[in-house]
């Protein structure tokens, strides 16, 4: 199984980012199993003029593998999320929305 990590990243710092990766990674293998594949849908080392919808349509390419995606607390404030949700909607991924992390 495959699961996609949705999550605000603005104004967040790569430590932030990854700490709250990890708890909904704990959370997605808790209700699925440990041999669960986790989609790397965060980007370090992104190109330097990468604009936002670079990140997106990146984004959204590798949650066309998924078979889940989880979004964290605050995606629906995220607009980048958002479209993530309705995408993963509309094509038959299951979505589950975690508020709590």
């Amino acid at each position: 199984m495959k699961v996609f990590i949705s999550q605000p990243m603005k104004d967040k710092t790569n430590e932030q980012i990854k700490e709250i990766r990890e708890k909904l990674i704990a959370k997605a293998k808790e209700r699925f199993g440990e041999d669960i594949e986790i989609i790397d849908s965060f980007f370090e080392n992104a190109p330097h003029e990468a604009k936002p919808l670079w990140f997106l349509a990146k984004s959204i390419e590798m949650l066309s593998t998924a078979d889940v995606a989880y979004f964290a607390k605050g995606w629906e404030e995220a607009r980048g999320c958002r479209i993530e949700n309705t995408c993963a909607i509309e094509y038959g991924i299951t979505v589950i929305e975690c508020y709590d992390v």
